[in-house]
């Protein structure tokens, strides 16, 4: 599950990449770690324009994830002798939300797959915990992923959903907000040997992109299928601060 990805790129790159019509972000780093829950730009559609927009990290988790966490607390609040007010308990918890799509069949999911919450990401390139690489005692180190063509920019195809109350994390309170995540699958042969389960849904070209704005989920879930092993390959970055992102080294 893809939970760090690195954008390296110039704004207008992405612009005209994806056919930008209105620019809300101001200026953009020219190199950023992006983490779970933090603000990172994306492409979307909002009523007749196509938006680069600063958006917060994390599609609402499902209400039955929200009833489980909030009954658990409830029970231990019990257990000390708490009287508990279900319905506040269950409106108040936290909600780090979900970073990674998978189940599109989901009945969560699929009231945000319309073209109307549809998104694209950018990217340079995405990080994967690599165990076959740690050092007993450490922290596990990541194996990046970049595109192999002369063109580095990359988009994974997201979704969003506009003015959403929950509660992030407790010091915020409920707060309402724009969201994203975006879409994984079955992984190719260059990130399976490292994370079995999933990659994300890389789009690499303007028609994919487009296709991924525009079409119906008829056609556009066609686009949910890993990126070919001839696009992608595996990069080395220095494990260090995001700052000195743009001086790794490729291999």
């Amino acid at each position: 599950m893809c939970n760090l990805y690195n954008l390296t790129t110039n704004q207008q790159a992405i612009r005209d990449f994806v056919s930008v019509t209105h620019d809300l972000v101001g200026n953009l780093e020219p190199s950023v770690d992006i983490y779970p829950d933090r603000f990172a730009p994306i492409i979307r559609n909002n009523e007749d324009r196509r938006e680069l927009a600063m958006v917060r990290w994390g599609m609402p988790s499902s209400s039955k994830a929200q009833l489980e966490a909030a009954t658990k607390r409830a029970d231990k609040l019990r257990a000390k002798g708490k009287e508990v007010d279900f319905d506040e308990l269950l409106k108040m918890e936290p909600d780090g939300g979900t970073t990674n799509v998978r189940n599109t069949s989901s009945k969560h999911w699929k009231r945000w797959l319309g073209v109307e919450n549809r998104c694209v990401v950018p990217l340079t390139r995405f990080a994967e915990p690599d165990p076959a690489n740690k050092v007993e005692g450490g922290r596990t180190p990541n194996a990046w992923f970049a595109s192999i063509s002369d063109e580095p920019l990359m988009f994974f195809a997201g979704i969003w959903v506009k003015d959403w109350t929950s509660v992030r994390k407790i010091k915020e309170g409920l707060i309402t907000i724009d969201l994203f995540a975006f879409l994984t699958t079955e992984p190719n042969s260059i990130v399976a040997p490292i994370h079995q389960k999933a990659m994300p849904v890389l789009l690499t070209t303007k028609a994919e992109v487009h296709a991924w704005l525009i079409e119906p989920w008829s056609e556009a879930h066609a686009l949910q299928r890993p990126l070919s092993d001839n696009k992608l390959k595996i990069v080395q970055v220095a494990d260090r601060a995001s700052s000195d992102a743009s001086e790794a080294l490729l291999l």
